[in-house]
């Protein structure tokens, strides 16, 4: 097996597993440290460094870098809370202003146009207007935030916290022309803009083309969920019936349900197709609404909309059984379920009757813009795509990746660099060592168990709208919460020469993660560990041949808990824990030629 290549910032990217599954990969560990020791504003903009909107996020994100979470592979143990850890380090930011990015006075000459006010375009104005650009944002609506305005409930995301973190980016000077949809690309181009960046988002709910849809009596009683959730948030609907049916149970749906209830609605049902296993709607969101009374009816498909003497009074359903794996299923009943209202939340699409066909954009059998992945250019040169304009719905954090990246082609193309060509990833490794067995972080495993969030009373959340349902976590469970985090990024650095093979590290190991073993191909050598490594998705670490021996020294990652005891019980200082830090570049940083990049 060859030895592994530390020197590649991907090798302990990977194993630093919160910031690996992040798709604009915040450095996790670090912002968390930072709020251990009381230093918010630091963590702050630490994640704003990558996520730009903390404070939304610590609301509203889809948390990807939970599963993925060290902690949450220990026996019976749950991940860090680090979505709500970053919510707390926004909460207690203080004034941020001078730390912000600034636009400078003198400007490059280049215009860029921005098509909808959601988080992928305003990360790219993030990243451009301090190197000069000019940009334009042109939002169909009188208010800033795209999707996170109009289908987030305020509830779960509060205004005031939305237009802090956009104000800081348009406090940059970027422009913004409310009430202005496109309705022709050939237009926007004509404006002379030196680039053009698509962010509208995938705007046009899907509907259901069943037995009843069609009845104008009964038109204004279904709804489109994206629809119907942006006519709450802009108050043109301010009521549904007391009895609602929610089509669908991703997590528009779960938004749909629980703003039911603070609109009126009485006995509110998600109704889904499928067993809860398969259920696409994140599980705290499933948690929240059935907290506040919503019941979730699995198993039962939609079969026609019941109308009688003109009013909407229900829907009939095939109940269903399923094959262990939900892909095949036999009806077994039809049920109908009384309803006054019903809201179709089953997905999105995108919808762009506003580009011409003969301007040179190649579209996909979905209707979807054919973009490149690496570069988010279209078709047609100078004109990209992001956030679920690029390849449908996804959610804010992907989103602002998708923002960050298409910000480095943006300024390749303006400044005729090949959008091929991407800035380098840097890496830096600083030792923890203060003594002979004492380190410069807090390597103790802490017990404690998952913070629970406090809500808000459930007859207070009902009273209005506005009330945000989540409190936060106060100092008590803040303390307990950051010392949950194993530090993933203190990582083992192993110097072959100095190793005596005396087995120290490998006795106090508590995972049984280090093996040394003569060489061998990797499939042979993950089966002669202490402990099998089985899983494939992580690298498993072999030195260079040990002095004495030449043997190697193998680690599982995956396994490995960074609790330093091998570093400690080293007496050749062969093992050392060292700060891991990955430098990801964003637009205006050197880049390198595809030929030599990693």
């Amino acid at each position: 097996m060859q030895p592994t290549d530390t020197g590649n910032p991907d090798y302990y990217h990977k194993v630093v597993d919160c910031q690996w599954a992040c798709p604009a990969h915040t450095n996790v560990p670090e912002y968390i440290r930072l709020i251990a020791q009381g230093r918010y504003a630091e963590s702050y903009m630490l994640n704003r460094e990558s996520n730009v909107f903390p404070a939304i996020l610590g609301r509203t994100c889809d948390r990807p870098c939970e599963p993925a979470c060290r902690r949450g592979r220990l026996e019976a143990d749950k991940p860090v809370a680090i979505c709500r850890l970053k919510r707390v380090a926004a909460d207690l930011r203080g004034d941020i202003t001078a730390m912000l990015p600034k636009a400078p006075e003198k400007k490059n000459g280049k215009r860029i146009a921005l098509v909808g006010c959601g988080p992928a375009s305003l990360t790219v104005a993030n990243d451009l207007m301090p190197l000069g650009y000019s940009a334009t944002i042109f939002e169909k609506f009188d208010k800033p935030g795209g999707l996170m305005r109009s289908n987030i409930p305020s509830f779960r995301l509060p205004e005031q916290v939305l237009l802090d973190e956009v104000n800081y980016i348009l406090d940059m000077g970027v422009e913004v022309r409310y009430n202005s949809p496109i309705d022709s690309m050939k237009g926007l181009l004509d404006q002379g803009f030196d680039a053009v960046f698509v962010g509208s988002g995938a705007p046009r709910g899907k509907d259901l083309d069943l037995p009843g849809r069609s009845d104008p009596a009964v038109a204004e009683h279904i709804h489109i969920g994206i629809d119907w959730l942006g006519g709450v948030a802009f108050q043109h609907i301010d009521k549904i019936g007391e009895k609602v049916l929610i089509i669908g149970v991703g997590n528009t749906a779960m938004d749909c349900c629980r703003t039911s209830l603070r609109m009126g609605g009485k006995t509110i049902k998600v109704m889904a197709r499928r067993p809860r296993a398969f259920f696409k709607a994140s599980p705290w969101e499933l948690e929240d609404a059935e907290e506040e009374g919503v019941e979730i009816v699995i198993n039962h498909a939609p079969k026609r909309f019941v109308i009688e003497n003109g009013k909407l009074v229900g829907m009939e359903f095939d109940r269903l059984e399923w094959d262990a794996k939900a892909e095949k299923s036999k009806v077994i009943d039809t049920v109908i379920i009384p309803c006054d209202d019903v809201i179709l939340a089953i997905g999105q699409d995108n919808a762009f009757p506003w580009i011409e066909k003969d301007l040179g954009f190649e579209f996909d059998k979905w209707g979807l813009a054919k973009v490149d992945q690496k570069t988010f250019m279209s078709t047609r040169p100078g004109v990209f795509f992001g956030g679920d304009s690029a390849w449908g719905p996804k959610n804010i954090i992907w989103a602002v990746e998708h923002g960050h990246q298409a910000a480095i082609s943006i300024h390749n193309y303006c400044q005729s660099v090949p959008v091929t060509e991407r800035p380098a990833h840097g890496m830096n490794l600083i030792s923890m060592k203060m003594g002979i067995s004492e380190w410069s972080y807090h390597n103790d495993f802490n017990p404690s168990h998952r913070q629970k969030m406090h809500h808000v009373d459930l007859v207070e959340r009902f009273k209005n709208l506005t009330t945000e349902v989540e409190m936060g976590f106060d100092p008590e469970q803040t303390a307990r919460e950051v010392q949950r985090c194993l530090n993933c990024d203190i990582e083992t650095v192993f110097n072959a020469p100095k190793c005596i093979e005396c087995d120290a590290c490998i006795d106090i190991c508590p995972v049984s993660c280090l093996t040394m073993e003569k060489d061998a191909p990797e499939e042979e050598l993950r089966q002669h560990l202490s402990v099998p490594a089985l899983n494939l998705d992580q690298a498993l670490f072999a030195s260079k041949p040990l002095p004495q021996t030449k043997r190697l020294m193998l680690k599982d990652e995956d396994l490995c808990v960074h609790c330093g005891l091998c570093a400690e019980r080293c007496p050749t200082a062969a093992w050392d824990m060292q700060q891991f830090q990955i430098f990801i570049s964003q637009a205006g940083e050197p880049v390198v030629h595809q030929s030599v990049a990693a």
